[in-house]
């Protein structure tokens, strides 16, 4: 089984490039912002505190989202493969997906970066918060504190994916199609 990590800072286009690997690999997207927006427009208890954790631009507690990414491995034993948006975020995370896999007899395949500057960050969420409506992406302050947390928190994962040889960094300026090439020759 293949476990590929999209990585990226917020708006680097990782769900519309998920879109394409999914219908070419036949993978399954695990994107924890939509798992979180299922919770959230479900009503769930999860869904409450995480929106309200969202709204203000944070990141949901890891035991929650790993949570969530566990189930969805168990609950899909016979996929060719996941394709893991938005985590992990953190290296506490991705020791803990690596012990997660492990139990499972399974390991990282490796981790697809699409690096984009803040500059182009901000206005792809801007974009994206138009077309898609989403609330989360709407304010400069939450957009900036999301660049920041990034920046803190997951930038850190890039050293330990290289450590471990799994992190291919693609250029993620150019048209959809180009990126797809680029990550199509790293699977």
């Amino acid at each position: 089984m293949k476990h590929f990590i999209l990585f990226g800072p917020p708006g680097a286009g990782k769900g519309t490039q998920a879109a394409k690997l999914v219908e070419k690999y036949n993978f399954l997207h695990l994107s924890t912002g939509d798992l979180l927006r299922s919770e959230i427009k479900k009503g769930t208890e999860l869904g409450k505190a995480a929106k309200e954790l969202i709204d203000k631009g944070f990141l949901v507690p890891d035991e929650i989202v790993e949570g969530m990414i566990k189930d969805q491995f168990i609950k899909n034993p016979d996929v060719k493969g996941f394709l893991l948006d938005g985590f992990p975020r953190t290296v506490v995370q991705a020791e803990h997906l690596d012990d997660m896999l492990k139990e499972l007899g399974e390991d990282v395949t490796g981790v697809i970066s699409i690096m984009i500057p803040d500059g182009m960050v901000k206005e792809r969420i801007r974009h994206r918060a138009q077309i898609e409506g989403r609330a989360d992406d709407t304010s400069d302050e939450i957009i900036e504190n999301r660049i920041q947390t990034y920046h803190a928190k997951t930038e850190p994962l890039i050293s330990y994916y290289k450590k471990a040889g799994k992190y291919k960094e693609i250029d993620g300026i150019g048209t959809i199609e180009d990126i797809f090439g680029k990550i199509c020759k790293v699977i």
